[in-house]
């Protein structure tokens, strides 16, 4: 029996993409949210689906909406603000979620604070289920898997290739914006520890020209040490600010000392409105048609050779979120998942069905 994909956010830029990523797998999910109208819009567009109103500032509409055994989708951003109810709904019903986040607080938060309550209740919960994190996550276990026990240092890069005009959407600016001044983290030492983003540069090469990029924290540090118990060290980088990089990891020692005075989380919320409202919903024509993304994984031993290197490589950002979003709810509403609990893609589903539904949304090794 195939369960219930619940859509929350569908309204949205990558909610409503994702919508579509989902119908054209066959899938009839409800869509949710704030917006009946905008929601009736939507649906009416993807041939009738269901709608249902749900705000994520009302969290009772969120759990009401929820049932045991259902998926629910979120891509209600930013996460850190709005991502909550969602997450305590899934809990709550005992359902399967994903979610399009890219925030670091917010992903480990989930993933640390979340997994005993969620595997008691039954539930699987699978943050940053789009660009950010699966392909490092991919990448990165191929990668440990071909090194086996010399595995000491992961290393994961993202890169962008052909954007051109606005990049990103609105909602994954305020997102960025609202981050500013969050903390940090990192694996080293063989844990999780407090560290600002930026601190670190990692120079690699990836869709064929060298990059470098700005140490942040992803998914991969709390999801690929326990596939790999040797691994010691995990970095993930992300080369997508240009000319800005060496900027941003000269000021990455400041953030912390600034993040610490009185008021400055409001201040930077306000600035990400101030962003907000005057961007497109939407990043450039010219950047959906022609980007590509690419990342790669690579791993050393206890005295820094390399011993492994993967890359994968797919389409721009968004679309390869929501097709990776529709696979994976798709997946574990007709087949179910193999972990409970707070969890990554590769424990949720396995390595080989993730490498069969990432060729799917189009993201291969190169």
């Amino acid at each position: 029996m195939t369960a219930r994909i619940v859509l929350l956010g569908a309204t949205g830029y990558t909610g409503a993409r994702t919508a579509e990523a989902l119908v054209r797998r066959g899938a009839r999910p409800v869509l949710a949210g704030r917006d009946p109208e905008r929601l009736a819009e939507l649906a009416g567009r993807l041939d009738g689906l269901e709608t249902a109103r749900a705000d994520v500032t009302d969290p009772r509409s969120v759990r009401e909406l929820i049932g045991p055994g259902d998926v629910l989708v979120s891509t209600v951003g930013p996460f850190l603000r709005l991502g909550r109810a969602a997450v305590d709904a899934a809990v709550d019903a005992g359902a399967v979620y994903l979610d399009s986040t890219g925030e670091p607080p917010f992903i480990r938060r989930v993933l640390e604070d979340d997994a005993i309550r969620a595997a008691a209740r039954g539930a699987t919960l699978v943050p940053a289920f789009g660009l950010d994190y699966v392909p490092g996550n991919l990448a990165g276990a191929h990668a440990l898997a071909e090194a086996g026990d010399r595995a000491h240092r992961l290393d994961v890069g993202y890169g962008l290739e052909g954007t051109s005009g606005q990049a990103f959407s609105r909602g994954t600016l305020v997102s960025v914006m609202g981050l500013l001044l969050e903390p940090g983290f990192a694996f080293t030492g063989g844990r999780v520890v407090d560290e600002a983003a930026g601190r670190r540069l990692w120079r690699f090469e990836a869709g064929g020209r060298p990059r470098r990029g700005l140490s942040v924290g992803g998914s991969e540090h709390l999801t690929m040490p326990p596939l790999a118990p040797p691994l010691r060290e995990v970095g993930v980088h992300l080369d997508w600010f240009g000319p800005l990089t060496s900027v941003a990891h000269r000021l990455a020692p400041l953030t912390g000392l600034v993040g610490r005075l009185p008021g400055s989380a409001r201040a930077a919320q306000r600035l990400a409105g101030v962003v907000g409202a005057r961007v497109a919903e939407a990043p450039s024509r010219a950047t959906i048609e022609r980007a590509r993304t690419h990342t790669v994984a690579e791993v050393r031993d206890d005295r820094g050779a390399r011993v492994s290197h993967v890359q994968v490589s797919g389409p721009e950002a968004y679309g390869l979120t929501a097709a990776m979003l529709a696979w994976g709810a798709t997946r574990a509403a007709e087949h179910g998942v193999l972990a409970t609990g707070a969890t990554g893609p590769v424990q949720a589903f396995g390595l080989e069905a993730l490498t069969d539904g990432a060729a799917e949304a189009g993201l291969v090794r190169t």
